[in-house]
Parts: structure tokens; sequence; C-alpha cells
């Protein structure tokens, strides 16, 4: 990249009034990666580290109207996906995407809340299936996430590299599925396929309650993937980039909740 042809990574989820996931955490992990960062806000949350308390969807002739611009005005080489709110928000998504065609489309299917509750109704999770997964360039599923999409259960490392192969059936061209909910000991263990290579990123599993990984290592891959590396190569530097970002952690709220220290843990090169 030069100062004259920047290129732009566009992330198309929900906000978060507390800062630390969502479209402020793609954001920051955008701009630690000296990538420029664009947003069509899908949906509105009011949020802080304690949890959700209200969410407002716009009007999606809105939604459309904020992707129509982006894509009208900038160089954009990766989208990253989070959270779509209804079918309806997902296939006015899928629509844009197909007439804009980027490069690159980082799916983070955000559809288990932390409690365990089941976010999206039966009718979005077919939307996002029939319609995003085939687009996708990438897959995010944590365990949880991934069980979901499967309809199965999924407790053992055996079972998360039977469920990789599963996911990549399901039309993504590759799939990482990140292992912070799978207990394997000491480890966290991010399983990467892409129906030739298969990869284990492995990181010492840290004793902390932290807020925005998920948005935030689709984000980082999204803007690797701007810097030109490799799927694989971006899966891999983005899991260190939020290892790094968890390293310099800080609690900026009331609860025990973390959040990443984005610039703390931004690339050196």
């Amino acid at each position: 990249m030069s100062p004259s042809t920047p290129v732009s990574a566009l992330t198309i989820a929900g906000s978060d009034s507390g800062g630390g996931a969502g479209i402020q955490a793609d954001l920051k992990a955008f701009a630690a990666h000296r990538v420029h960062g664009l947003s069509a806000i899908a949906a509105l949350t009011a949020q802080h580290t304690r949890g959700v308390t209200a969410v407002h969807v716009p009007p999606l002739d809105f939604l459309q109207a904020q992707i129509d611009a982006c894509f009208e005005d900038f160089d954009i080489h990766a989208v990253k996906l989070g959270m779509l709110a209804n079918a309806e928000v997902i296939h006015l998504v899928a629509d844009a995407l197909e007439r804009h065609r980027p490069a690159h489309i980082v799916l983070d299917p955000v559809m288990i809340a932390t409690s365990g509750a089941k976010l999206l109704q039966d009718s979005a999770l077919q939307a996002l299936c029939e319609r995003l997964l085939p687009m996708a360039t990438l897959l995010t599923p944590n365990t949880p996430e991934a069980e979901l999409l499967l309809g199965r259960r999924i407790q053992s490392a055996e079972d998360a590299e039977d469920a990789a192969t599963a996911l990549l059936e399901l039309g993504a061209s590759a799939v990482l599925l990140k292992g912070g909910h799978l207990q394997e000991g000491r480890r966290v263990v991010d399983r990467y396929f892409d129906g030739v290579a298969r990869e284990e990123f492995s990181h010492v599993r840290l004793p902390i309650d932290a807020h925005g990984t998920g948005c935030t290592l689709a984000s980082a891959i999204a803007a690797q993937l701007c810097r030109g590396l490799s799927m694989a190569n971006a899966c891999e530097a983005a899991i260190d980039y939020v290892a790094r970002g968890l390293s310099g952690g800080y609690f900026p709220g009331r609860s025990d909740v973390m959040v990443l220290d984005h610039f703390g843990a931004a690339p050196t090169a």
C-alpha cells in the first residue's frame, strides 16, 4: 500500500455502545493494521461490559444506502460480516455483496450469546446458510456456533477436526474453527481448513473473560488480507494479534470483563 492508493476494509455488523466489540472493535483493528476502515451499521446495541440492554435494527433501505455509499467511493478489498439480526438483513447484505463482488468476505456468524442463548431465528439461520456461506472466503465460528450450523455436538479435538471438514462442505472457501469454548487443557487451539491446507494455531489459555475477541479476530483477518497475506497466514497473524491484545487488555467498565488493547497489539511491519 502507498498513501496514494489506500486499500479499505468494510465491516457490516452491529454497533457496541460500550466500545469493546462489534463495529467499534472492527474499526480499531483496521486502524491498528493501517488499513482504512469503513462501516455499515446493521444493528445498534445499548451495551456495556455487563451485557446488552437494547437492540435496534435500522431500516433496510438505510443499511443498503450505507453499503452502496462505501462501494461507490472506496477500493474495498475485504468485507467483514458480524451481527446480522434477521433474515431480511441477511438477504439485503447478500444481494449487495453479489452486486459489488469484493475480493474477500470474512463471515463471523454471530449466532450464540455469551450466556448460551440463541440469537438468530430459524429463518435467519437458514438465510445465512443459503445466502452468505457460499459467498464467504472464510467462515470463523466458535464451537457453539459450529454446533448450531452442523446440528451436532463438538466435545473433543477429534470432533473439532471432523467439524472443520463438515463446515467447509457448507460452502465457504475456508474455515477457521475457533477453540476458545473447547476444553483442551492449557492451550486454545484454532483449526484452519481450506480443502487442501490444514493448520492448527495454538496459544496459552488465559484465565480471563474477554469482550470482543471474535469480532476482533475476524476484522484483523480482513485487514491482513488487505495487506496481501494469504488466507492461512492472515489467520495466523490475526490470532497472534488477538493474543497480544489480550496480554495488554484492560477493564474499562465496572465488571471483570476485559477489553483488548488494539493499538498496543498493532503489527510492527
